[in-house]
């Protein structure tokens, strides 16, 4: 396996480190502080969110953001490597994670550390982040080309690798009904939905298009279009219709709330409301989605608190 896919991007979960039977303290509170530091550089938005939850639910937050980071990076960042090597290491970390499950070995990279410690006590289920690894996959393909022709087909994408993020962490978050995870799955859905507007742009310069090639015909865009990033009229119209469509998705997963344990209800909330308003600063921008990214301002994120705090107090009896 060439360098590209070597133990710094994690190839081989299980190398660097003697393996032992159980993890000492000392090594469990270094993986968690390690998962913590990899969502507080790569999630900010998700990491300022995690900040409302109690302290004893956010190590195990860190730890599932920290493997789903891991897996991405593996597809992202080895671009130039044959996909026979990327689906190797996927491989590798799924195997690697089956044996966490199973307490066969016990694993040296932190994020496994982290989840053989918070799997005794949070029980997420192991096909959850077996599943989202091989929808990472959808990604890798060697010539970048990235198409949805229905959105059923984009949907069942969002639901591998992002939905399947919800229920992970619903485990965590607790439920007094299991009707909460078809609302968890509705929010990942709207997150992923509001990433592919946001990334646009970025996406077209990767010969990536994420928005259904049903949409774009229904709106009169071609394909060049995108990729030459040309915001026109009938780009603005296929945006704003996907805007209202990941609205839509919010507004069905905050029914689900109400399910959740009241120590987590804000967290989903303030998650839900503070992602959304990507779209409104992407209306705010007359919809440019080529020339920026849109984003909310930590400034913005503070502001807001108040206010969301005293509506999911008044709503969600949180």
């Amino acid at each position: 396996m060439k360098a590209t896919i070597g133990i710094v991007t994690g190839s081989d979960p299980f190398a660097g480190r003697p393996r032992l039977r159980d993890p000492q303290p000392a090594q469990v509170a270094e993986a968690y502080a390690y998962c913590r530091d990899v969502t507080r550089t790569h999630a900010k938005s998700f990491y300022f969110c995690a900040q409302t939850l109690p302290p004893r639910k956010r190590p195990a937050i860190y730890g599932i953001y920290a493997l789903c980071r891991q897996v991405d990076d593996l597809v992202d960042t080895n671009r130039q490597a044959p996909l026979d090597e990327v689906r190797l290491a996927i491989d590798a970390w799924s195997r690697a994670l089956r044996a966490v499950y199973e307490g066969d070995a016990f694993p040296s990279h932190p994020v496994l550390i982290a989840w053989r410690d918070f799997l005794a006590q949070f029980p997420v289920k192991r096909e959850h982040p077996l599943e989202l690894m091989q929808g990472c996959l959808m990604d890798a393909r060697a010539d970048g080309l990235v198409r949805f022709e229905t959105f059923d087909e984009l949907y069942a994408y969002a639901y591998r690798v992002a939905s399947l993020v919800g229920l992970m962490t619903s485990e965590v978050f607790g439920y007094r009904d299991a009707s909460a995870l078809q609302y968890a799955v509705a929010l990942g859905i709207a997150f992923q939905l509001t990433n592919i507007l946001r990334d646009v742009g970025e996406d077209a310069r990767r010969n990536r298009i994420y928005l259904p090639l049903e949409d774009l015909h229904r709106f009169g865009c071609p394909e060049s279009v995108i990729l030459q990033e040309r915001l026109t009229p009938e780009v603005i119209a296929l945006l704003k219709f996907q805007i209202r469509r990941a609205r839509d998705f919010y507004r069905e997963a905050e029914r689900g709330i109400p399910l959740l344990s009241r120590d987590s209800r804000f967290t989903v909330f303030l998650s839900s409301r503070l992602y959304g308003g990507i779209l409104r600063d992407i209306e705010r921008h007359g919809y440019d989605v080529f020339s920026r990214r849109a984003h909310v301002t930590l400034s913005g994120k503070v502001l807001a608190l108040p206010r969301l705090w005293w509506q999911a107090r008044q709503q969600f009896n949180t």
